[in-house]
């Protein structure tokens, strides 16, 4: 119920923003006990929440009913001291906090990445590649071992040696399944493959040979054997025959023979779903009928995958074919196109955001944000302080603490952001509380790392405490929540949950509203839905002979539970489809009023009849609390909000300036 409310409440503040004083280059549209609105800021809230409507006068006056009730309140709960609240700051730093994320990165270079990504993956590409491993924090010595040995191959291949002979060959690719397909890594499209190396395939051309790329794994260089448009997904199911070894003629054969017949089955009219549980060889399919996942490139083995892209229409089977797993009998289920731009972007950008695609966005922003700061890295501290670190022995690497031989280095400037100034000592500190993994690296590597880090971390916080000021759309969009909040905790506590906790307002707003929870006028009576026209008749003559429907329905229940269905009590119009039913006859003067109490039979659909008993008419009658607690508290909320607002426009002064505000109409 809470989250519900505080999500009304978000709502509410989307339309009446908290805003910031008015400068001096705008005119002032609201004045509460002396806080400004500006112009700008109302309007920029009322266009949002009022797209495409042209401004008139009675919308703007209407919504500035809204906006001035919203703000009284806030106003309140920030004179109650509720804006100082722990709780409350914890739950805005961590909205915030969600909010900024957009805009601490390069928004432009993500959104080229998206629609890159996305081309991409409209084309599929087929290559085969060469690896060579080296660990992400190789020592130099290994690196350069490593790239001497992938340029060898490289040179191998340019000079016209057969590709998957040189990745086969002693001393070729270090991947462990170039063995089995000597380099060959079949269909793959955006995603699939790390972003170095799917940056290489992409930017290569068929039968080219790629430049050294290096992922996490490695050096690799790649050939791109070929590029089709993309399949989409398919959804299928099939029935295989394992065969152990496909080089064993008579294995082959023997499974041959027995798809075969699966096959014949089929065509005789036997069902797909039966045949693949009782025939087929795939444990983890066949008890589903042999339903597979939904697959697109790269996901199956190419024969499957070629075979079942070829079935035109869902429901088509395919003849058996062989696999390296065996045979196989393949059903098209289902069939999706690759999908639009419009349908994929929110999922592509929340990929590329998880991808080291974002590393690049990353690196961009921080690049855009030193020149923005004027950034500046005094270059001869560094080397001071990397001659401090060759000093001391094994700093770093056995856990001492990092400490600067030159104590009049310790409070000049490392870098500097924005006139902001970091010294060597805040360094130094930082340096001792980051925990060092690559311990390969050399003290002054490890130097420029943390630097890096370090002036990363200041220039992203600078920007962070800048985007209100920088960004209004961000500024307002913060006040948003910021009074939404607040909003939602004294509302609670003067509306909503004293509605319901206030049991004696409650009564006595009950008590002097009444004619406010009325019930309408409403039908005494007993609809009966019996099986067939027998058990109707004897409903029909029990009713008439006083007799107890009840008693009739338990002799029945032995031999026939669902004989007689009950339905009994005051029902209003809406309240049950026979007393609607009932209603509308009384209206029709099918039902002579003053015959009342009586009897109808009418058809309830096939066999089955309903016999009503019909015992009167109730006038319109008051509600009991209980009977009307839901409406009651409801309308109670509203009369304490009401009120509430009274007191709020007698405790606090609102200027509203009409003619800045009629200065929006178009």
């Amino acid at each position: 119920m809470k989250l519900n409310k505080f999500l009304a409440v978000l709502v509410t503040a989307f339309i009446c923003s908290n805003t910031l004083a008015q400068t001096s280059s705008n005119q002032t549209v609201l004045t509460i006990n002396g806080e400004q609105v500006s112009v700008s800021d109302f309007e920029h809230i009322y266009k949002k929440n009022n797209n495409e409507k042209a401004i008139t006068k009675e919308g703007l006056d209407e919504y500035m009913d809204l906006f001035v009730k919203f703000k009284l309140k806030v106003k309140e709960a920030e004179a109650l001291g509720m804006d100082k609240d722990s709780d409350f700051k914890r739950e805005l730093s961590g909205y915030r906090k969600q909010l900024a994320r957009p805009y601490l990165i390069d928004t432009e270079l993500l959104d080229e990445l998206v629609i890159e990504a996305y081309n991409r993956q409209q084309e599929e590409i087929r290559a085969r590649h060469i690896l060579v491993t080296v660990g992400a924090n190789a020592v130099p010595t290994d690196t350069i071992r490593a790239w001497n040995r992938i340029n060898k191959l490289r040179d191998q291949v340019l000079a016209g040696e057969d590709f998957e002979k040189v990745a086969r060959s002693k001393g070729g690719s270090d991947d462990p399944s170039v063995v089995q397909n000597g380099g060959d890594l079949g269909w793959f499209t955006a995603f699939q493959m790390v972003f170095p190396f799917e940056e290489a395939a992409y930017n290569t051309d068929v039968g080219e040979i790629s430049e050294i790329v290096r992922t996490r794994f490695g050096y690799h260089f790649l050939e791109v054997t070929g590029r089709r448009e993309a399949r989409g997904e398919i959804h299928t199911a099939h029935i295989m025959v394992r065969v152990s070894d496909t080089n064993n003629k008579a294995l082959l054969e023997r499974g041959k023979t027995q798809i075969d017949a699966v096959s014949q089955f089929l065509k005789n009219g036997e069902s797909f779903e039966s045949l693949a549980l009782k025939y087929s060889e795939d444990e983890s399919s066949k008890s589903k009928g042999g339903v597979l996942p939904w697959f697109g490139a790269g996901k199956m083995v190419e024969e499957f995958e070629d075979v079942a892209f070829s079935l035109e229409k869902d429901g088509d089977i395919s003849e058996p074919f062989l696999t390296s797993y065996g045979w196989h009998i393949v059903k098209r289920l289902g069939y999706k196109s690759p999908q639009k731009f419009e349908e994929v972007e929110k999922t592509l950008k929340k990929k590329v955001s998880r991808d080291v695609r974002a590393e690049v966005t990353k690196t961009s922003f921080i690049k855009k944000l030193k020149t923005e700061y004027s950034f500046r890295l005094f270059q001869a501290r560094v080397n001071n302080l990397k001659t401090a670190a060759n000093y001391i022995d094994s700093v770093f690497h056995k856990g001492h603490p990092f400490e600067h031989n030159k104590s009049s280095e310790l409070k000049k400037t490392l870098f500097s952001i924005d006139g902001y100034n970091t010294t060597v000592g805040e360094f130094i500190e930082f340096a001792n509380t980051v925990k060092i993994k690559n311990l390969d690296k050399s003290s002054s590597d490890i130097i420029d790392y943390l630097i890096t880090r370090l002036s990363d971390e200041k220039l992203i916080a600078h920007e962070d405490a800048n985007l209100e000021s920088k960004h209004d759309d961000f500024r307002l969009l913060i006040n948003e929540y910021h009074d939404g909040i607040l909003l939602f905790e004294l509302t609670d506590e003067m509306v909503w949950s004293k509605a319901v906790k206030d049991s004696a307002g409650l009564v006595e707003y009950h008590a002097s509203n009444r004619d406010k929870f009325m019930w309408g006028e409403r039908l005494d009576m007993s609809a009966y839905t019996c099986e067939n026209s027998q058990i109707a008749e004897q409903v029909e003559k029990a009713i008439a002979n006083g007799e107890s429907i009840q008693d009739l329905r338990k002799s029945m229940l032995p031999d026939n539970p669902l004989a007689i269905k009950i339905e009994t009590g005051l029902f209003p119009k809406g309240g049950n489809n026979w007393a609607d039913s009932t209603f509308a006859m009384i209206a029709n003067g099918e039902i002579d009023s003053n015959k009342i109490p009586s009897i109808i039979k009418l058809s309830a659909g096939g066999d089955s009849f309903v016999v009503i008993e019909l015992r009167g008419v109730v006038n319109p009658t008051a509600k009991t609390l209980e009977e009307a607690r839901g409406q009651v508290i409801a309308s109670y909320q509203d009369y304490l909000e009401v009120e509430w607002v009274k007191e709020l426009r007698k405790k606090y002064t609102v200027e509203v300036n009409e003619e800045v505000l009629y200065g929006l109409i178009d």
